[in-house]
């Protein structure tokens, strides 16, 4: 079994703490196919990229390309979902900068609509109301694959509660892959046990913070074979896991 890719890492263009080509060389250290690069969007208040950076990081890329010809190096983003209708921050403006686009539900980042939008992140830690959270944050997870060409989900369930089976449901239908986030715990090895039939693509990711980290999913890969997981499911596996 060998893991070609790395979509899902950070640099100092959000809040990692490595560079663009310290992700790469890590990546070349641990001979991966693919590296690519997914900062947090930049609707997110704490550490997404600055907006004016996109075009620089793009420029950046291709020059990295040139450098290291042996590894593809692709320029994508951890887009922020700001409501339930679906609604990420890349606009059509940016959207040509970006080999492919991840969403991820996050605290922090701006909602649409900033007084519901905050009440909707609140709720999700008051018991009582665990339901009309759920309701949100499925919809809202479930409507951005259906507005956006989305590449990966990330770490479905680690932010915000949601309703699985329905997202899984829809991935499928729009061709998008749940991602198996090494660093946060989800999916976890019972939610991937939910879902494992549905037909359903996955993607194991670092969501590397540090250069050092890229190619880290020690912990991913067991959970996808404590749940069963078909490794064929998996895109950016090539061969069979043992």
């Amino acid at each position: 079994m060998n893991i070609t890719a790395d979509y899902h890492t950070h640099t100092i263009y959000s809040h990692g703490k490595g560079t663009i080509e310290d992700n790469v060389k890590s990546a070349i250290s641990k001979g991966l196919k693919t590296i690519g690069i997914s900062d947090h969007g930049y609707k997110h208040m704490g550490f997404g990229i600055k907006y004016k950076d996109i075009p620089k990081m793009r420029e950046e890329i291709d020059m990295l390309r040139e450098k290291y010809p042996n590894i593809n190096i692709l320029m994508g983003i951890e887009a922020n979902i700001l409501d339930d209708k679906g609604n990420i921050d890349v606009d059509d403006k940016v959207r040509k900068y970006f080999d492919y686009v991840m969403a991820g539900y996050h605290f922090g980042s701006t909602p649409t609509k900033l007084i519901k939008g905050t009440l909707n992140h609140i709720i999700n830690f008051l018991g009582p109301l665990k339901k009309n959270a759920i309701e949100y944050n499925t919809n809202a997870v479930v409507n951005t694959m259906k507005k956006n060409d989305i590449f990966i989900i990330t770490h479905p369930g680690a932010k915000a509660m949601i309703d699985l089976i329905e997202v899984a449901k829809v991935a499928k239908e729009t061709d998008t892959a749940l991602e198996i986030n090494s660093k946060h715990g989800h999916l976890t090895i019972e939610e991937l046990k939910l879902i494992k039939d549905s037909g359903v693509k996955f993607a194991i990711g670092s969501d590397a913070h540090e250069a050092e980290d890229v190619g880290n999913f020690i912990d991913g890969i067991y959970r996808a074979k404590k749940a069963g997981i078909d490794m064929k499911s998996i895109i950016n596996i090539d061969g069979e896991m043992k």
